[in-house]
């Protein structure tokens, strides 16, 4: 087995799928052969490819706003849900649901040009830790994902993230620490309205939901913005079940993969109980809808960077 590849990863089965299935798609002339134009691999961003425990990273981005509007307006500290977020009340925010949550974190942000939130996120991320990891949160990012994302790119894949969390947020880190462009980043948005300010033409961002990318909506904006349905797919969710069996049920060589997390020691163990983003049927029924399932205890070696 190749041990300069992936390093991060445990050599075992998982790998070596891994391994074969790049081999099998890459060798022309092969039965299995992908021109590279259709080589398209899609990756869930929270808790695929960086940490999303308490919660995911947007809320905590969107909390640190909120303290700025609740200094303006004292009394959403006694409004919930505002007082929820306010106060890092994790059981209360949970009891919304991750569309309700990520809704409300979205209009934090309402009334400013995208030029303006680029500013703001890129200014958070060069500054905020994560609550107990301790550590900036693009250092929250995993290790072995980095290095498959390199290897997938280098074997000539296109690599997308489609995730449920905010596209601009992501946009502001993703090419840096990913290798993964902004027009290669699908997410979920506000709606936005476009005026001329200045002699300046602005987009401003509002505070009604434009598309929330998750379950079923992955798919439709596969289609919608990439316009290819993808070979390899990356998830850790029932979020991102739909994606998977999207991609898993194509025509050739697919490859669908699913991260538990079952590692309490060097990150977090969390499945069906985390209500923002529970894994249930994915989990349970991997082996039925032909996901392979990759542990983060037995086929990671390490887990971030350092």
């Amino acid at each position: 087995m190749n041990n300069t590849v992936l390093a991060s990863w445990n050599d075992g089965a998982l790998k070596q799928t891994l391994l074969d299935f790049v081999a099998r798609v890459t060798k022309e002339g092969g039965p299995d052969f992908v021109r590279p134009a259709e080589r398209i691999a899609t990756f869930d961003n929270d808790g695929t490819l960086w940490c999303e425990q308490p919660m995911q990273s947007q809320l905590y981005f969107a909390n640190d706003r909120l303290k700025g509007l609740a200094d303006k307006d004292p009394t959403l500290k006694d409004r919930q849900p505002y007082k929820a977020f306010l106060e890092h009340d994790l059981k209360t925010i949970a009891t919304l649901g991750k569309q309700a949550a990520f809704e409300i974190a979205f209009a934090t942000h309402a009334g400013v040009t995208e030029d303006e939130f680029m500013g703001a996120a890129r200014d958070w991320l060069a500054s905020a830790r994560h609550p107990k990891l301790g550590r900036l949160y693009t250092q929250c990012v995993y290790q072995p994902q980095i290095e498959l994302l390199d290897f997938l790119r280098a074997n000539g894949f296109k690599n997308y993230i489609v995730s449920g969390g905010g596209i601009d947020l992501m946009r502001a880190f993703a090419e840096e620490v990913y290798g993964i462009p902004p027009e290669q980043v699908i997410g979920s948005s506000v709606k936005t309205r476009f005026e001329m300010r200045e002699g300046r033409a602005e987009l401003f961002k509002l505070s009604e939901l434009g598309t929330f990318d998750d379950r079923d909506v992955k798919p439709q904006n596969i289609g919608l913005h990439i316009g290819r349905r993808p070979i390899l797919a990356f998830g850790n969710s029932d979020g991102d079940l739909s994606m998977l069996r999207y991609v898993k049920t194509g025509k050739g060589q697919r490859l669908a993969l699913l991260l538990h997390h079952d590692d309490a020691q060097r990150e977090f163990a969390y499945d069906r109980e985390f209500r923002l983003s529970p894994l249930v049927e994915a989990l349970d029924k991997a082996g039925e809808y032909g996901i392979e399932v990759v542990s983060m205890q037995r086929d990671w070696n390490r887990v971030f960077a350092d």
